[in-house]
């Protein structure tokens, strides 16, 4: 198994960061790499929540990825999984308020869990596991340097 971890804080409250987090529609609005969102599923975000991602690859190429909620306790806990060819993919973005340079924020982790699931999803880690976690890594970093623009964006437009 095979796991990468980023956290970056996000100078807005815990609730703010998660409302833009789980209103799925409107997910390409602000992730760079996401060009189309298509719900699976209907109703409030929750345990059994699914919808498909159009994400662009660092090639120009265009990927669909599906995620369905495994759990959901707003505003601090968000577990996904994503089946992927001979491994299965479990991401767990947190959300907790701490105090950064004297003002409230929320620090958003997020765990990307790679678990291979048939023999030659083990070969492909053990051959590629590096390259993998740093192309995961880079795109959880984008993701969520892309959340943290859009709370400024969102924050800003409340005070003005």
């Amino acid at each position: 198994m095979s796991t990468v971890t980023v956290t970056e804080f996000i100078e807005a409250r815990a609730d703010d960061v998660w409302a833009l987090l789980v209103d799925l529609p409107v997910r390409a609005d602000w992730l760079c790499t996401v060009g189309g969102v298509e719900l699976l599923t209907q109703g409030r975000l929750g345990p059994g929540t699914a919808w498909r991602e159009t994400r662009t690859r660092p090639d120009g190429g265009d990927q669909a990825e599906e995620f369905v909620v495994l759990e959901a306790r707003p505003p601090h806990r968000l577990v996904l999984s994503s089946p992927g060819i001979g491994v299965d993919y479990r991401i767990t973005w947190s959300l907790r308020t701490v105090q950064r340079r004297g003002r409230g924020c929320t620090a958003v982790t997020v765990e990307h869990q790679a678990v291979p699931i048939a023999p030659y999803g083990r070969v492909v880690a053990l051959l590629f596991g590096g390259l993998a976690a740093r192309a995961v890594e880079g795109a959880i970093r984008r993701d969520l340097g892309d959340l943290a623009a859009a709370a400024r964006r969102a924050s800003g437009a409340e005070a003005a």
